[in-house]
C-alpha cells in the first residue's frame, strides 16, 4: 500500500480568487502615549471609565466612555486618506460632531484642554 503525497499550498500561494484583505489602520505607540496621557489625566478625575480601540481597513479609532455600556462619549480617529486634506486625526464628540481636525495629533488632542474639561464642585 503506497501514500499519495498531497504538497500543501503555502500562503504565498494563495488562490487566485481569494481576495487579500488590506491592512489595517493602527495608531503607532507615540500617538497612543499622547492618547494614554490624556485618558488617564480624565480617569483620575473620575471622568473617564472605559475605552475600546478598533483598528479597521480605512481609520483607527480610540473610543472614550464614561460607563463601559454607554455610547462613546468622544472618538479619536485616524485616517491616512485624510492626512494630505483636512488631516489624518480627529476628535468626534458623539452625533459625529467634529471637535478638532489637523495634521499633528498633539495638536488636536488640546481640545481636552484642562480648562474646558474642569469638573465644578470637586
Amino acid at each position: 500500500m503506497s501514500a499519495n503525497i498531497v504538497p500543501l499550498k503555502s500562503s504565498s500561494q494563495q488562490s487566485p480568487h481569494k481576495k487579500r484583505r488590506k491592512p489595517q489602520v493602527a495608531f503607532h505607540r507615540t500617538e497612543l502615549n499622547q492618547i494614554m496621557s490624556i485618558y488617564g489625566f480624565m480617569v483620575r478625575k473620575g471622568e473617564w471609565k472605559d475605552y475600546a480601540i478598533d483598528m479597521l481597513e480605512e481609520r483607527a479609532v480610540f473610543s472614550i466612555f464614561r460607563r463601559a455600556t454607554e455610547t462613546p462619549l468622544y472618538t479619536v480617529e485616524k485616517r491616512p486618506s485624510m492626512a494630505a486634506k483636512q488631516g489624518a486625526y480627529s476628535v468626534i464628540a458623539p452625533g459625529g460632531l467634529i471637535l478638532k481636525r489637523g495634521h499633528d495629533l498633539k495638536t488636536v488632542l488640546k481640545v481636552f484642554d484642562k480648562k474646558r474639561f474642569s469638573v465644578a464642585g470637586r
